[in-house]
């Protein structure tokens, strides 16, 4: 039981730190490499990252660290484990909280550019920009700071296994 608890923990501290990760380097790099772009260019390059951020290594970090949290608390819900229950449960509480941003305001707002249609198409692209760009990005900041949130408890809880271990 013990090495299945700190080989879950590992799983959903790596797996969360790269979301965290994803959305940090979001938040650093490549939103504000796009901030000085044209309207066309932007949205354009958005419309491409969404469509290829969806696939199988994306997935294996972004669901993994929902199931290898979920499954790290419910190893510890038994007497001996309950030291890291409350850090591994905050972790995935702050994590949950990521995944409910995503899917109310990062999801809509990515479909919604998505149908705006072709940039070379556009009448008015700024004002596709304007209804995407400062909102998205401004709850992306929000998406890092839970999963890096999520990230340190997870960090906690290996500190109070392997305290108890050792």
């Amino acid at each position: 039981m013990e090495l299945l608890r700190v080989i879950t923990l590992v799983a959903a501290t790596i797996t969360t730190g790269l979301s965290a990760g994803l959305f940090y380097a979001y938040a650093c790099s490549v939103m504000p490499g796009l901030r000085g772009t044209e309207d066309r260019m932007f949205i354009e390059v958005m419309q491409r990252i969404n469509v290829a951020i969806l696939n199988g290594w994306f997935l294996l970090g972004f669901v993994g660290a929902l199931a290898t949290t979920a499954v790290a608390v419910a190893l510890h819900l038994p007497a001996d484990g309950h030291r890291v229950l409350p850090a591994a449960a905050a972790a995935l509480v702050f994590y949950v909280a990521s995944l409910v941003v995503t899917r109310v305001i990062n999801i809509p707002l990515n479909d919604a550019l998505a149908a705006a249609g072709e940039p070379c198409g556009l009448a008015d692209p700024a004002a596709v920009r304007g209804r995407f760009e400062a909102r998205w990005v401004r709850w992306n900041v929000a998406r890092a700071l839970l999963c890096t949130a999520a990230l340190g408890c997870l960090c906690w809880a290996l500190v109070l296994h392997c305290d108890l271990a050792g």
